[in-house]
């Protein structure tokens, strides 16, 4: 057992964290990082793990993958995906990431969900990194992940009194 953590040793709590306070914990975790690693489907079938910035728009993500890239070609092939978000950790007493599951939308340059999205997503640090004009959008499309099943761990919660993996749903 852990001197430092003694939490950490089983029996570990088995008690369902509230809707609300999963959802709170959810959206610290996905504001507090910027990247996450998204799988898609390769035209050989075979799982191909990405890593991509986003911005989130309360528990959707909004990306700009590069335009033509075999990520943005897997997602328009197939719209399902998946991708991990996490804390970095080094023990066991903190361990902290979410799991997602859900459908990536593809939005056109100049639609209304695209202006909306562009809106959302920090465009202008990727436009002076880039050197592109900062007066307005690139013209490239964006990705809105819309999650249908996300598995959030934190082992932290144990300390609480809660399971360390709860699952929401849309």
């Amino acid at each position: 057992m852990s001197k430092a953590h003694p939490w950490v040793a089983p029996p570990h709590p088995d008690k369902p964290l509230p809707r609300e306070q999963l959802e709170n914990r959810i959206l610290e975790l996905i504001n507090s990082v910027n990247t996450c690693t998204l799988a898609t489907v390769s035209t050989a079938g075979k799982p191909v793990a990405s890593p991509i910035e986003y911005t989130a728009d309360g528990l959707e993500l909004v990306m700009l993958p590069d335009a033509g890239s075999p990520k943005l070609k897997a997602m328009e092939r197939d719209s399902y995906v998946s991708l991990a978000i996490h804390k970095s950790h080094n023990s066991w007493s903190h361990a902290r990431g979410a799991q997602y599951f859900g459908q990536a939308v593809i939005l056109d340059v100049d639609t209304p969900a695209w202006t909306e999205a562009m809106e959302i997503f920090r465009w202008r640090v990727w436009a002076e990194e880039m050197e592109w004009s900062l007066d307005k959008p690139p013209p490239l499309q964006l990705v809105r992940v819309r999650p249908e099943r996300i598995l959030y761990t934190e082992t932290w919660l144990w300390k609480e009194g809660y399971a360390a993996r709860h699952t929401w749903r849309a």
